[in-house]
C-alpha cells in the first residue's frame, strides 16, 4: 500500500516538474537568466528541497507506523 503511494507521488511531482520546465522555458527566451538559474544551480536547489521533504515524508510515515502498533498493544504489556 505505501509503495503505491509513493510511487503514484513521486511520479506526479516528476509529471508536474516536466511541464513546470516547459512553460518556464517558454516565457524567458526573450531575457536572459539570473540569480540561480543562470550559473544552473536552481537544480541542486531542487534537489535538496525535494530530498528534505521525501526525508521528512518517509520520518512521518515510520512514526506513524510506531504508533500505531503501540496503539494495538494491550495497555498491561506496554514498557515506559
Amino acid at each position: 500500500m505505501f509503495r503505491k503511494i509513493f510511487f503514484s507521488f513521486i511520479a506526479i511531482a516528476f509529471s508536474l516538474f516536466v511541464h513546470a520546465q516547459d512553460t518556464v522555458a517558454a516565457h524567458t527566451d526573450d531575457r536572459p537568466a539570473t540569480g540561480f538559474r543562470a550559473e544552473g544551480k536552481i537544480y541542486v536547489v531542487m534537489l535538496v528541497s525535494v530530498t528534505i521533504l521525501a526525508g521528512l515524508f518517509i520520518y512521518l510515515i515510520r512514526l506513524d507506523k510506531k504508533i500505531t502498533k503501540l496503539e494495538r498493544q494491550p495497555e498491561n504489556t506496554r514498557r515506559l
